[in-house]
């Protein structure tokens, strides 16, 4: 399959710390990929490089083929790169479905002049909380949809980031642990219904996560990372057993 994502030769430092030490890695298409590491190994500085919110030292990313090296993070979400945060950061006051429906791009209602002539975009609002009401109920929360997002378990609340990032039509999302702090039970229902969105939709995932016992039989490639480098790539079994992967994980 073609790379929908290509990573190639990027640094990033912090003063005198070296954060990225010239990453290369390549996503294709319709696959779900993680990013492992101890921490301090560079994984969440790649994630703030490639979605636009820090600025590379050097190398370059290209997305679908397009040189987007150190465009911001509003024109990467536009190009169809979603991203969702270890700790969720939605609207606390609006409901499930409100939520989704703010990610719609191009919302006739948000234009000063077409604000006034509604009749004109209710077609275009029913479908898009037609869209929006399908994303809720593939992602398990149906039953939830006039429930204010701050009433959500925290697993709930990720679920419902992830229905944002869709929404917006992205292609390729970027998941910041999507199952910190989730108990067992959802975490392995959040990672089916990623491997669902990816079969269904054709959705191409990037994810960090540190729970390795529950992400590894899911995902289809491993990129592991160590002092800002990559040093195993793959599929998992193989990658797990690296022994520049062990020594990473032992060394720290």
């Amino acid at each position: 399959m073609a790379s929908l994502l290509e990573v190639k030769e990027i640094r990033k430092s912090f003063g005198s710390l070296n954060a990225l030490d010239g990453v290369t890695l390549d996503v294709e298409e319709r696959k779900v990929n993680i990013l492992i590491g101890p921490n301090g190994s560079g994984k969440t500085t790649l994630i703030n490089v490639i979605s636009g919110f820090y600025k590379p030292d050097s190398g370059r990313v290209l997305l679908e083929g397009k040189d987007v090296t150190g465009l911001p993070a509003y024109k990467m979400y536009n190009m169809g790169l979603g991203r969702t945060f270890q700790i969720p950061t939605l609207f606390w006051k609006l409901t499930v479905l409100e939520n989704v429906l703010v990610a719609e791009k191009g919302n006739p209602g948000e234009s000063f002049l077409k604000a006034f002539f509604r009749r004109r975009w209710n077609r275009q609002e029913s479908e898009a909380t037609e869209r929006a009401m399908k994303l809720i109920v593939l992602l398990g929360l149906g039953k939830m949809w006039n429930a204010r997002a701050n009433t959500l378990s925290g697993g709930q609340m990720k679920l419902l980031e992830l229905a944002r990032a869709l929404m917006s039509g992205s292609k390729l999302v970027l998941l910041d642990e999507p199952i910190s702090g989730v108990n067992p039970t959802l975490a392995h229902e959040i990672f089916a219904r990623i491997l669902r969105l990816r079969d269904e939709l054709g959705v191409t995932f990037l994810i960090v996560e540190h729970r390795l016992d529950i992400a590894l039989s899911y995902v289809d490639v491993v990129t592991a990372m160590a002092l800002g480098k990559v040093v195993a790539a793959g599929k998992p079994e193989l990658v797990m057993a690296d022994p520049k992967v062990i020594e990473a994980y032992l060394g720290a």
